[in-house]
């Protein structure tokens, strides 16, 4: 039997049909279009069942396949490791190319060369594209062709190379959608990939929440925050629209959106930093990494009434709220004295917008050690924090509900606490 000739489009951090740039040049191929997703044992094998990303990624699978339903077109669904499907897949069909958008975390670099590479082996034409930031990997560098390690300078050099753009261009792939192949593969359930639907949702996102983005958004009550993140992190929305969007109506909104991809290109320049230190002279600290504390941190039973919300929030949620995070990885590096890779490690598989460059990015500004960092001097008073940023307790109440009934005394005195993390950072700074 004559194998079909197709193309392949292989989605994976791009969970959308609208905007998407390896799709769009994929669809002006000359085969029909297989939409093809993978889910990756080497990621599900490390995942608790029940996974609200997992839940997630099928429910963004799902409205594709029933948009691709009306035109007689749906979603080819595998599960297993990489490299195992696409020998399978050489094995299915005819492929006469492969479009993909890139991703670039250290694991996922390997992945696709290994793939690309497999695919060569086979006479096969890959193509990657950049989709899911502005400006990638070596595009925003100093003078020398360096990568900038501190975030103003990459600000402005990439606001002085989007001005000249004029905006992020955007890609019409509805113009294309009758080159997608028109077969209908049966659509896996999710307890045949081996989980079950999560209780813990991906809420909508909503811009018309940030339209006082930079006057409310360090205030944790007042929910005006736009649940975009972790759409931005599985790309079910186009980080192109919402650039072209925040640079016309939300300057502040825009600078976040900024530091996402100066976090993405460190990650890229510098994949070291993943398990170490940025900055090596940091790596004679001594942490205490007390296990006790530890669990008291990660249930939220700390005595103080911003991190133990903060903490509950994520994990019956998660979500946690930006300043709230700087507060709750402030104390666990400074005030518990763990090391910030533990505190890494639970986000990663709590956070519903976990995504790695900016979840090492962000620990590692708290604990100090990171490009761009907090000074190992700055120690978040927590109770300063929460008169400043909830001074009614409306956040702590709505996660404490016992606050009002004799909550718990702090584990860890913050002058205590404080005078001992400057004096431990003090002594395990390498000079």
């Amino acid at each position: 039997m004559t194998k079909q000739k197709v193309t392949l489009f292989w989605f994976r951090r791009d969970l959308r049909l609208e905007d998407n740039t390896g799709l769009f040049h994929a669809l002006q191929s000359d085969f029909p279009v297989v939409p093809l997703f993978i889910f990756d044992d080497d990621i599900l094998d490390n995942l608790p069942k029940n996974d609200a990303r997992v839940s997630f990624i099928y429910d963004s699978l799902q409205k594709i396949n029933t948009e691709l339903c009306t035109i007689g077109s749906s979603v080819l669904i595998k599960k297993g490791k990489t490299k195992d499907i696409w020998k399978s897949l050489l094995e299915e069909f005819d492929i006469q190319s492969v479009f993909f958008n890139k991703d670039y975390e250290p694991s996922a670099i390997k992945r696709d060369l290994a793939t690309q590479e497999l695919l060569a082996q086979n006479n096969i034409e890959s193509f990657s594209f950049k989709d899911h930031v502005i400006f990638e990997e070596k595009e925003i560098t100093k003078a020398d062709g360096l990568p900038y390690t501190v975030y103003t300078p990459y600000k402005n050099k990439w606001l002085e190379k989007y001005h000249i753009l004029g905006q992020a261009p955007e890609y019409d792939t509805k113009l294309f959608f009758s080159n997608f192949d028109k077969n209908s593969y049966s659509f896996t359930e999710l307890n045949e990939i081996g989980f079950e639907r999560s209780t813990i949702k991906v809420q909508p996102h909503n811009l018309t929440q940030i339209a006082n983005y930079k006057e409310t958004r360090d205030f944790p009550a007042l929910d005006s925050t736009s649940y975009l993140s972790p759409h931005l992190r599985f790309g079910t929305v186009s980080v192109r629209k919402l650039v072209n969007w925040a640079n016309r109506k939300n300057q502040t909104f825009l600078s976040e959106l900024i530091w996402r991809e100066f976090f993405i290109q460190i990650l890229f320049s510098f994949p070291y930093c993943v398990n170490h230190n940025f900055k090596p002279a940091y790596n004679g600290i001594q942490w205490r990494n007390n296990e006790e504390d530890f669990k008291r941190w990660c249930s939220g039973t700390t005595g103080y009434p911003m991190v133990d919300a903060g903490m509950r929030q994520l994990n019956e949620t998660g979500y946690m709220h930006n300043r709230v995070r700087m507060i709750v990885a402030s104390f666990l590096c400074k005030h518990l004295l763990i090391d910030w890779q533990w505190g890494e490690a639970y986000f990663a598989k709590k956070l519903l917008d976990f995504e790695l460059a900016s979840n090492v990015g962000n620990w590692q500004w708290a604990a100090g050690t990171g490009c761009d960092a907090a000074p190992y001097f700055r120690v978040f008073n927590p109770e300063i924090q929460q008169k400043k940023f909830d001074e009614n307790g409306a956040y702590i109440r709505k996660w404490i509900p016992e606050f009002d009934f004799g909550y718990n005394e702090p584990m860890v005195d913050h002058a205590f606490a404080r005078d001992r993390a400057i004096a431990v950072y003090k002594d395990g700074i390498l000079k």
